[in-house]
């Protein structure tokens, strides 16, 4: 995601422009096994999934807490750290690659809060946890 720190020298699209403004201005939390430093306005993670997320969570004024990757994602999943999840549907077959969710002994109950089409190829799911 570097791209979008410097996004004024290499891009020009003004929705592009628009959205690494919106991406700088966010605090972001890195997981990593090779990094060692992170850029811009991020912070390396330090301890496991579940206490990052707890420790975002009790900041004064936290708001929504966003995991992204599949590999994190599995992790607060089996956490059960997960309130909402929300999905950009693209129907594209790629045969093989990282599941969204991860063998779970028990089902998760999720209901759908929203949906919409935005394009004629990409729909957005909001699903919300039943607990």
């Amino acid at each position: 995601m570097l791209v979008w720190e410097t996004a004024e020298q290499t891009m020009s699209g003004e929705a592009e422009l628009e959205f690494a403004r919106i991406w700088r201005a966010i605090p972001k939390v890195v997981f990593s096994r090779t990094l060692s430093a992170v850029v811009g306005n991020a912070r390396l993670a330090t301890d496991d999934i579940a206490t990052e997320v707890r420790r975002l969570r009790d900041q004064p004024g936290a708001g929504v807490v966003a995991v992204a990757g599949a590999g994190l994602a599995a992790g607060a999943i089996a956490e059960d750290l997960i309130d909402e999840y929300r999905q950009f549907v693209n129907p594209v077959i790629l045969g093989n690659g990282t599941p969204y969710f991860p063998p779970l002994a028990q089902p998760l109950d999720l209901r759908l809060a929203e949906s919409r089409i935005l394009s004629s190829r990409v729909v957005y799911l909001r699903h919300q946890r039943i607990r």
